[in-house]
């Protein structure tokens, strides 16, 4: 496999930064490792600066890739700490699928992927700890932004009745969970019966209030009452499937790390109180905004707290 042919490999690449020009693969960067920067005593070497350098070629990114790659892992490096310190993790499982699914998107295995970033002078691990920081700072700021308080969310909900518009309302669901454990080491072995049994329940389902008298005697299933989420809320995997779910009703089976699962829409009604409208506003252009901007003053913060010396 030559970097040539694999070209588009690295497309996802570019989506997960938001940049979507063609990739150009050159060869990789060498550079002897030595310690270029550090934050708050943390090193940052030259190895490092030339992996993202080769990534931001990829991205055809223009200017010094050097002093561009350096910036970006100063603010990599305050990242980690703080996703650290508010208690956020990401399992390496979780960044190891992640990483899988990249591959199969793009008909590959995760060594033909491997050699591919290898080859470009990225290299796996570099991408890995990219997805993982991606995934924990979004958590990050997640959380922060979510954090505005009651009195901040009024306030807002009332100055947009102020100019005129509608408080925006959200549909409510009432959610069941229903899991056919598979246990990892058997998943090879048992998947497939362990759906024809989900598929049969499934078809069979008539509302929350007779799960568990159908799940009696059955082995290794578990149901779980999820409560009451708006629709911005819902679990970004399960979203589309819900909404398609009529009250009364389960969404279709699917195959999750637990084994196979599907959800029961117990109760839909529609809600127009200021968490709905504040739910709704923050999913749209509004959330967009404000995390962005969120993003820009936590990365500030934490700068201007920090120790860099550049050598």
């Amino acid at each position: 496999m030559t970097i040539g042919k694999n070209a588009k490999v690295l497309a996802l690449l570019l989506a997960i930064s938001g940049v979507t020009a063609p990739v150009v693969l050159t060869a990789p960067y060498a550079y002897a490792s030595d310690i270029k920067v550090t934050v708050n005593k943390v090193p940052i070497t030259s190895l490092d600066i030339s992996h993202r350098a080769a990534f931001l070629k990829l991205q055809r990114k223009k200017g010094n890739l050097t002093s561009l790659a350096t910036d970006e892992l100063i603010d990599e490096s305050l990242k980690v700490v703080e996703i650290k310190r508010v208690g956020v993790r990401i399992p390496d499982d979780a960044v190891a699928k992640a990483f899988t699914n990249f591959a199969a998107q793009n008909k590959l295995k995760p060594a033909q992927l491997e050699q591919v970033l290898n080859q470009a002078g990225v290299t796996p691990k570099h991408f890995k700890d990219f997805i993982r920081t991606q995934m924990g700072w979004g958590q990050t700021v997640g959380a922060r932004l979510r954090g505005t308080s009651a009195t901040s969310q009024h306030d807002l909900v009332a100055k947009m009745l102020e100019k005129g518009g509608a408080k925006p309302s959200a549909t409510e669901y009432m959610l069941q969970q229903v899991i056919f454990v598979v246990p990892a080491a058997k998943r090879g072995q048992i998947m497939g019966q362990r759906k024809k049994e989900a598929t049969a329940m499934r078809a069979r389902y008539t509302g929350c209030d007779t799960t568990r008298q159908f799940v009696t005697g059955l082995k290794d299933v578990t149901v779980r009452d999820l409560g009451r989420l708006l629709a911005p809320e819902l679990p970004p995997e399960w979203a589309e499937l819900i909404k398609k779910t009529q009250a009364g009703g389960a969404t279709t089976i699917r195959e999750t790390d637990k084994g196979v699962e599907f959800i029961g829409v117990c109760r839909t009604k529609e809600v127009s109180d200021d968490k709905a409208a504040m739910m709704v506003l923050q999913s749209g252009e509004t959330a967009d905004k404000a995390g962005k901007e969120l993003d820009d003053k936590y990365i500030k913060e934490l700068r201007d707290r920090a120790q860099i010396v550049r050598l």
